[in-house]
């Protein structure tokens, strides 16, 4: 069966990349940018070195700092209006996955036309987007690298999946430098993000050989340097490993696709407003253990790659040494216990249920799940 694998053009890695980045931009003759950004990023002057870089290189730069952790559909007019208004030919995101989506968002509309709620599902834009370049400041959504981008419908109060090749951005920047600052919260939380992308795209039915190795080895990486990246913020050696991690779990569900994890988490983050990184590490190893029941061999897999000895186990056995190491190394990164310390409320389960089946990121999963087992999945996650 035909395979098709999607990522950037150019993709820059490691200490020195933005400055190697910057070369990049004046290559492609860009003159004027949409840097699409959140306060924070603003407060800690990292928007301001960016700007500083590309007026060296007289490339003009309008900042649109108003993005929320979970973007949503206002937050992409918002910034579609200030591009329009200042006529810039290209979008720059500095950030996580906020901004990144936000500006997947504001160029793909920029080009296709209507509201970013009409291109919800899979390929349903017909033009690129605007160029884009993404310059990542964590280690774990990818989604500078991603045809994936996720937006809040606050009427809805849903998160939309929209997975459209169009949304790929033309250049990826990933420098650990940037991610130096980041708090030991964030830092856990996108890591796990990261972990669960690998995961998923490893037990994906759209899985390949191409995806697993990418997989495989992002678990590794993951499982040897996120406990040293959480608790020595400033080890740029660790940082820089899980900046390669992330990535390499982007390129494995970029193109294998993910699961229930991610098909949940995002009814999480779209009802309560929760971090996305955290519902995926709470939900993680509950889905998994759903899915051993047709995956353990793949699962036992994961439990090699996190440092697991699986030689005399069962695949049933090694896959619930997988779900172990998974809590454990959760535990070990101060990611809450219960979707209850979230607030997450019983009643709500049935709707949220029936949210996460029709999200796109579900159709992947190992096995196909009835209403009733996501409620139960959810609840037991509680």
């Amino acid at each position: 069966m035909a395979a098709k694998f999607f990522i950037p053009a150019v993709n820059v890695l490691g200490q020195g990349a933005l400055d190697e980045a910057i070369g990049d931009i004046c290559t492609l003759g860009f003159k004027h940018a949409l840097i699409v950004t959140d306060k924070p990023l603003v407060s800690i002057g990292l928007v301001a070195t960016l700007t500083d870089k590309l007026n060296q290189k007289d490339i003009q730069a309008t900042i649109f700092d108003g993005v929320q952790p979970n973007p949503t559909m206002g937050n992409v007019e918002a910034g579609l209006a200030l591009l329009n208004k200042y006529q810039c030919d290209f979008v720059i995101s500095l950030g996580g996955g906020s901004p990144h989506d936000c500006a997947k968002g504001i160029a793909l509309v920029a080009t296709n036309g209507g509201s970013i709620k009409d291109y919800e599902g899979v390929d349903v834009s017909t033009k690129p987007q605007l160029p884009l370049v993404a310059i990542n400041t964590t280690a774990g959504t990818a989604s500078e690298m991603t045809r994936f981008c996720i937006i809040t419908d606050e009427i809805r109060h849903i998160k939309m999946a929209i997975v459209d090749k169009n949304t790929t951005p033309v250049l990826s920047v990933n420098d650990p430098e940037l991610m130096l600052k980041k708090p030991a919260a964030l830092t856990a939380a996108t890591g796990m993000d990261a972990l669960t992308h690998a995961v998923e795209a490893y037990v994906s039915i759209a899985a390949n050989p191409i995806t697993d190795a990418c997989a495989i080895k992002a678990i590794e990486l993951i499982a040897a340097n996120l406990e040293t990246a959480v608790n020595d913020g400033q080890n740029i050696a660790a940082r820089e490993q899980m900046a390669y991690a992330q990535f390499l779990a982007g390129m494995a569900f970029n193109n294998a696709s993910l699961g229930y994890v991610h098909a949940m988490a995002h009814q999480l983050g779209g009802m309560y407003d929760l971090p996305h990184g955290v519902c995926n590490a709470l939900l993680l190893p509950y889905v998994q253990a759903y899915n051993a029941e047709v995956a353990a061999e793949r699962l036992a897999d994961v439990a090699k790659a996190m440092g697991v000895d699986i030689q005399t186990m069962t695949a049933g056995a090694g896959a619930q040494a997988a779900i172990s190491a998974i809590k454990t190394l959760a535990k070990a990164v101060n990611i809450p216990a219960s979707l209850t310390e979230l607030g997450v409320k019983a009643d709500d389960i049935p709707t949220l249920a029936e949210n996460a089946l029709k999200d796109a990121c579900g159709f992947t999963n190992p096995k196909q799940a009835t209403h009733a087992e996501i409620c139960q999945i959810f609840t037991n996650a509680l």
